[in-house]
């Protein structure tokens, strides 16, 4: 069953997921050479408690800590360890949060120093699809739109988009109804409402989209063992329309990026 959202509710999953946006913008001065995910992680778990809010992974189905840190052939779920990062590497960071009682979740793909053209063209195309589907997920529309939208970019471009992972609707639940996959037909699945409040994540492989699943009960890689990528926003529908509760902004403003690919879908508090 989808739970829709208040205004109100809203407003409270906004607050969690600007902390979850915050935690990512710090990790992002963070990761360099010779870094360890481990290190990363009890960064990230400072942060967040030091934000009056709880890491929302730790524990959660026994996971053990509180980042998914999956690097290069790895899709999601990868557990931080002490094993250094390289010049070249990508890691996506997969971020959750607790505050105000509604979970927050919210992943970036990075680049260790200088990395391959060609990863670096995926990430691009990744990003672009996920904004694609953030556009679709409005009132009047259906889920099935905002997937086709996210895999007729990638697919487009000879990228694999996984299956087997989807995202999700979001709340007082880290994961509710519905889901929300990144490939699917046009006119398809649960109608879009307002104060519907969901997790787009396209997870996108550089190769095949097949995927292996590992014995740790958690790391999931590419079965061609070729770079993926992850990319995911929080997004409610406010007024008819897709609205960011997250925001790469901090990452940017941390790398000295200039973007202006959230515009059209900023989020205005009530309480501002």
């Amino acid at each position: 069953m989808i739970k829709l959202k208040t205004r109100e509710d809203i407003e409270l999953m906004y607050e969690s997921s600007q902390i979850v946006s915050k935690t990512l913008g710090m990790l992002a001065k963070e990761i360099k050479p010779g870094v360890t995910s481990l290190h990363l992680d009890k960064l990230a778990e400072e942060f967040i408690r030091d934000h009056d809010a709880v890491p929302g992974f730790l524990g959660m189905y026994d996971f053990p800590n509180t980042l998914n840190m999956s690097p290069n052939e790895q899709v999601v779920h990868g557990i931080p360890n002490n094993k250094p990062l390289q010049e070249g590497d990508i890691i996506s960071v997969d971020c959750g949060a607790i505050k105000n009682g509604f979970f927050s979740d919210h992943a970036y793909t990075f680049s260790v120093g200088e990395i391959d053209p060609a990863v670096a063209k995926m990430m691009e195309i990744t990003k672009e699809s996920l904004y694609a589907g953030i556009r679709k997920c409005k009132v009047g529309n259906r889920i099935g739109d905002i997937s086709f939208a996210i895999q007729l970019i990638c697919e487009n471009a000879g990228y694999g988009v996984v299956r087997e992972l989807v995202g999700h609707g979001l709340g007082r639940d880290l994961h509710e109804d519905p889901q929300v996959p990144n490939y699917g037909r046009k006119g398809k699945g649960p109608r879009i409402e307002e104060g519907l409040t969901v997790a787009i994540e396209p997870m996108i492989n550089l190769g095949t989209y097949k995927v292996k699943f590992h014995n740790d009960g958690w790391t999931v890689t590419t079965y061609d063992n070729k770079p993926s990528c992850h990319f995911e926003h929080d997004v409610a529908v406010v007024d008819g329309q897709p609205r960011l509760l997250s925001t790469y902004g901090y990452i940017y403003e941390a790398l000295g990026i200039t973007s202006h690919e959230e515009d059209e879908f900023l989020y205005h508090s009530i309480r501002s």
